[in-house]
């Protein structure tokens, strides 16, 4: 099958297409005949030997694809060859085929187009889990969200006012806001012209916004929790600024407020009641939003796709399409 293939750590100029053996499905897996397959910050990190997980070289990237059921383990009842599916995994997705373990795998709703359906699931998942599980986001709080306009960023704007929360958006363009402000965003901050603690304040009255979503890092994320209103929870999401935040903690003292982490991953890889509980949710989600994708290339350029996320031009969703359906 063709894939494109990382063969040494590096950045996206050093992957190509190539063909890797087709593997056959576990008795708890299921092989996937690959229609699409977003692009994820994570992507980026892996292929720099960056991330917690770390696969042995060579290998494929991308860790989420929608596409057909094309083989099923023995044990699988979940679903079956023909099946319209999009999936979560650790890697395997920029390829022709990918096996993933079927309770990673969500039926795709019937409306719903395969390039929307491989922009899904990661996003959505990670800001579901994030605001419904974590932060426990009530109707009527505030919501601040860093990185606004990103991938998590945007679902997390489109969550948060779905719950009905007061959802500001952080970015760095007037462009980008825009966007937001299409998604739910009611308020918008850009953090490249003005002081983010500051506008907080003036957006809140000075009490503090209730939860702040900071898939950035960086000297954001001071300011963010600064502020953070009396009992608030700031979600960590990730670092897609480079730099991992270094935040005094009398902070959170002072404040009242919780610093939570939001690990997707780590709730699909440990925690199984949890998991199906969160799983059936996002799968309800799947029928009332539709993620906004910025852009799509085909699987010959797939470098290119990951190197508009590793740099954050990219809006919403990056998704490589992979077979036509």
């Amino acid at each position: 099958m063709k894939a494109l293939i990382c063969k040494a750590h590096g950045g996206p100029e050093t992957l190509v297409v190539g063909e890797m053996p087709a593997r056959e499905p576990g008795p708890k897996e299921v092989a996937i005949r690959v229609m699409a397959a977003g692009v994820n910050f994570p992507d980026t990190l892996m292929l720099q030997d960056k991330y917690q997980i770390k696969p042995p070289l060579p290998f494929v990237p991308g860790s989420e694809a929608a596409g057909v059921v094309a083989r099923v383990g023995a044990e699988v009842r979940t679903v079956k060859p023909g099946d319209r599916v999009m999936s979560y995994m650790n890697w395997g997705a920029f390829a022709e085929e990918a096996v993933v373990e079927a309770g990673n795998v969500l039926p795709m709703p019937a409306a719903m187009d395969f390039v929307s359906a491989a922009a899904f699931t990661m996003t959505y998942g990670t800001s579901l889990y994030a605001l419904e599980d974590r932060a426990q986001l009530q109707r009527g709080e505030s919501l601040l969200v860093l990185g606004a306009a990103g991938g998590v960023g945007l679902a997390a704007v489109e969550i948060g006012a779905l719950i009905g929360a007061r959802v500001i958006a952080a970015a760095s363009s007037e462009e980008k806001l825009a966007l937001c402000r299409q998604h739910g965003a009611v308020e918008t901050i850009n953090y490249a012209r003005e002081s983010l603690r500051e506008r907080i304040r003036q957006l809140t009255g000075d009490q503090g916004v209730d939860v702040v979503y900071d898939p950035v890092g960086g000297g954001f994320s001071e300011q963010a929790l600064r502020g953070t209103a009396w009992g608030g929870r700031f979600l960590v999401i990730g670092f897609a600024g480079g730099e991992i935040a270094r935040v005094p903690l009398n902070l959170p003292l002072l404040k009242g407020c919780a610093i939570v982490g939001v690990s997707w991953g780590g709730l699909l890889r440990r925690e199984m009641p949890g998991k199906q509980k969160h799983l059936q949710s996002l799968a309800r989600l799947a029928e009332k939003l539709k993620p906004h994708v910025s852009a799509t290339y085909p699987l010959a350029r797939g470098g290119e796709a990951i190197a508009a996320v590793a740099e954050r031009r990219a809006q919403g969703k990056v998704v490589i399409t992979v077979a036509a359906p």
